[in-house]
């Protein structure tokens, strides 16, 4: 009878410990995705703003049209590649598009800024200067997000690759998830605005 009562309580202790791992797992896993999902309404932010730079800035700059066409492709594709990562963060090839998409926009956007110096009047239009500093603000907000978000991911990793979550993890396929700032270091800067 001794025997059965051990038995039957080593089982519990066993059932409570794989019990509390997968639902710790969980529960970090929801905590990454609504994180990035934080990181998707700044980013939506974003890209709803750049028509509106873009639309601006057609105005003045009339024989920059190649500069203001790649701007608008680099955000449609950030668009789409910020989709794909928003359906599965925890997909590191979503994130490392979304990562590259990132660092073309930024690429772009700079491209823009730099050619928008070369317009006095373009620098002074109270719009342009609106949309850039509520640009500048978005990117502050983007990368606080995404720093809320790599907490998330770290916290999760961490939680995956220790004894005993690891087995549980392993047994019911909790993948590791990647960091954003890993897969895009330029994303890391905020474009640089100065009218």
């Amino acid at each position: 009878m001794g025997a059965f009562i051990f038995i039957v309580m080593l089982a519990l202790i066993l059932a409570f410990i794989v019990i509390n791992a997968y639902n710790s797992l969980v529960t970090l896993r929801n905590r990454y995705k609504n994180a990035y999902k934080q990181i998707d309404v700044q980013l939506q932010r974003r890209y709803d703003l750049i028509p509106n730079l873009v639309e601006t800035a057609k105005g003045y700059m009339k024989h920059e049209r190649e500069t203001l066409e790649a701007v608008i492709a680099a955000r449609n594709a950030a668009v789409s590649a910020n989709g794909r990562a928003s359906r599965d963060p925890g997909d590191p090839q979503a994130m490392q598009q979304l990562g590259a998409a990132e660092a073309a926009l930024t690429g772009a956007l700079g491209r823009l800024m730099v050619l928008s110096e070369a317009y006095p009047d373009l620098k002074a239009d109270q719009t342009m200067t609106r949309v850039m500093e509520e640009l500048s603000s978005t990117e502050n907000r983007v990368a606080f997000a995404r720093q809320a978000f790599n907490d998330a991911v770290t916290l999760y990793n961490t939680k995956r690759e220790v004894f005993p979550s690891n087995l549980i993890a392993g047994s019911f396929n909790f993948n590791p998830a990647d960091l954003l700032e890993d897969v895009a270091p330029e994303v890391k800067n905020a474009p640089r605005v100065s009218f």
